[in-house]
C-alpha cells in the first residue's frame, strides 16, 4: 500500500502527440514522440507502441504520461517523461486517453 501524499508525488499529465517517427535505434521497436503539454512545453518520449500504432496515428492523439520522472536516456535520444498504457493479452500496450477533450497539461488524479 501506499500513502496519498506518495501518489501526489507521481505527476501525471494529459499531453497531445505533435511529432511521431520511428526509432531504430532503441534495443525493442519503439517511436520516438513529441508531445505537447501545454504550460509545460514540448517533452520526447520513446514508446514502445510500434504493435497497435503507427506514427501517422499518434499525431493529434491525447495521451496520458507521468511527466517528473528524470530523463532518461535511450540511444542517442532523451526521454523525458514516460507515456501510460495497459498491456493486451499479448503484452503489448494499449494507450491511456481521457474519454473527453481536455487542454494539453491537464492534471490527473
Amino acid at each position: 500500500m501506499i500513502s496519498w501524499p506518495d501518489f501526489e508525488k507521481v505527476a501525471m499529465r494529459v499531453g497531445v502527440v505533435v511529432d511521431a517517427v520511428e526509432f531504430p535505434e532503441a534495443r525493442r521497436p519503439a517511436y520516438k514522440l513529441t508531445i505537447d503539454f501545454g504550460p509545460l512545453g514540448l517533452k520526447g518520449s520513446s514508446a514502445q507502441i510500434t504493435h497497435h500504432y503507427r506514427p501517422t496515428d499518434l499525431v493529434g492523439r491525447h495521451v496520458v504520461a507521468v511527466v517528473n520522472f528524470p530523463p532518461k536516456q535511450i540511444g542517442p535520444f532523451v526521454s523525458e517523461v514516460l507515456v501510460l498504457g495497459a498491456y493486451d493479452e499479448r503484452g503489448e500496450v494499449i494507450l491511456l486517453h481521457p474519454d473527453h477533450p481536455v487542454p494539453p497539461g491537464s492534471k490527473i488524479g
